[in-house]
């Protein structure tokens, strides 16, 4: 049954999760690698991902003998190698010249807009939200992820070198601390750290 409150709840929740303001550097930083990044591609893939594991998520992990925790470890390893490629200016996902459309998939759509805790957030939300009220709280998301992906030329011509730069380096902080905390969260869990 639709619910406001429950559709409010759920969007918020995911936008926290989600944080593609968080991540503008990130997608800049990869649209100066591969020179184009398919805002469309990428937002419906992600959707896809999330509205599949909204109906299908742990069934689909159990079918790989994958656990929602190592699925998470997995995701804050990715995580923690942007982080670390932001801060430290190194460069660790190349470049590939032939496949250049690659980036909007990964590590746009997976894992920075649906990553590991998105999902894990998706079915953690099923046992307190009606399925309805939560991918209604997805599609209200996904389209301002487009939104966002499709105005970086503009962010970046606002923020300047220098700005991005900066913004860069904190948000691979943020990153590198995002990707710890998953993976503390889900090798010691219920332990306190």
């Amino acid at each position: 049954m639709l619910d406001f409150k429950e559709i409010l709840s759920v969007s918020l929740i995911l936008f926290s999760v989600i944080d593609i303001l968080g991540s503008i550097p990130i997608v800049i930083n990869l649209r100066k690698k591969v020179g184009h990044i398919e805002s469309e591609k990428a937002t419906l893939a992600a959707g896809v991902l999330m509205i599949l594991f909204l109906f299908a998520g742990k069934s689909i992990l159990g079918l790989f003998g994958i656990g929602v925790e190592d699925f998470a470890i997995a995701g804050a390893l990715i995580i923690f190698a942007i982080g670390a490629e932001m801060i430290l200016g190194i460069e660790i996902f190349k470049a590939d010249p032939e496949a250049t459309k690659g980036a909007s998939i990964v590590p746009i759509a997976f894992p920075l807009i649906a990553g590991a805790g998105t999902l894990t957030t998706i079915l953690t939300l099923k046992a307190e939200f009606e399925q309805i009220n939560i991918a209604i709280g997805i599609l209200l998301n996904l389209l301002f992820v487009y939104a966002v992906l499709k105005s970086t030329t503009w962010l970046e011509r606002k923020l300047g070198k220098t700005g991005l730069d900066v913004l860069r380096r904190i948000f691979g902080i943020i990153l590198l601390s995002i990707a710890v905390r998953i993976f503390k969260s889900n090798v010691f869990p219920g332990e306190v750290l």
